[in-house]
């Protein structure tokens, strides 16, 4: 079986700072794989080499083995490539629906057809199926930025899932989320995984968050791998309480 997505021995360094250290994995259709670290492990300018943010000093980045190393965002997207920031990326003067329907249009048709359509690009249904999907139907119509913190990341979720990505890069999705919403939206994702078979990498600090919500995590340290496994795993590797955990 070709994983989803291969990150074959990435290296990215600043100056004499080697970030990420010849890093390998594999992430296979339907696995929702946690990627965690202390502060200044690596993980973020792992996640920016994958995502086309960074271009890595050496290595590959292979989505169902195609190299996609140093591509840009919306080539990325249009492969089937989304993910979510830790900074929310919803606009805040556009309602909900019209914040769903423009994540789409990219992926819809050509330039011409966009401008010469009607001005949903006839995504107005899939849009609304996915405001259902996250129950937002009651804040259909209200501008994004009035929304709690919350509500908008169940937002920028949606607008992730809006071109009906294969793969879904999470980028602190649990970040600033009360409690209360925080268990709705692991179930959202979870759900979102079991019905549509999409595969998901995510970079979490919040530990309850990670650790019930991926089926295998990997522990980055000063920029190279130093535990992979389940949850339960990771919890009992002494290396992982050392380094991260807090002894």
């Amino acid at each position: 079986m070709i994983p989803v997505l291969s990150v074959r021995d990435i290296s990215k360094s600043f100056g004499a700072i080697k970030a990420v250290d010849n890093v390998c994995f594999d992430v296979y259709k339907g696995e929702v794989l946690g990627l965690i670290g202390p502060n200044g492990s690596g993980k973020s300018t792992l996640f920016n080499c994958i995502l086309g943010q960074l271009t890595p000093d050496s290595g590959e980045v292979l989505f169902k083995g195609d190299n996609v190393a140093g591509k840009e965002a919306h080539e990325l997207s249009k492969r089937g490539i989304g993910r979510t920031f830790q900074q929310l990326s919803v606009f805040p003067q556009m309602s909900v629906l019209d914040n769903i329907i423009m994540a789409g249009q990219e992926h819809h048709g050509t330039m011409l057809s966009r401008l010469l359509g009607p001005p949903d690009a006839g995504l107005t249904e899939a849009a609304e199926q996915l405001i259902s999907f996250f129950r937002l139907d009651h804040l259909r119509d209200q501008m994004a930025g009035s929304l709690s913190y919350g509500q908008q990341k169940l937002v920028d979720a949606a607008v992730a899932f809006m071109a009906g990505p294969e793969l879904v890069l999470l980028d602190e999705p649990a970040g600033g989320v009360n409690l209360t919403m925080l268990e709705y939206l692991k179930d959202r994702l979870r759900t979102y995984n079991r019905e549509h078979g999409a595969t998901f990498v995510v970079i979490e600090h919040n530990m309850e968050f990670v650790m019930s919500l991926c089926t295998r995590i990997i522990v980055l340290a000063e920029g190279a791998i130093i535990a992979e496994g389940s949850p339960d795993e990771i919890k009992s590797n002494q290396q992982v309480i050392d380094a991260y955990l807090g002894g």
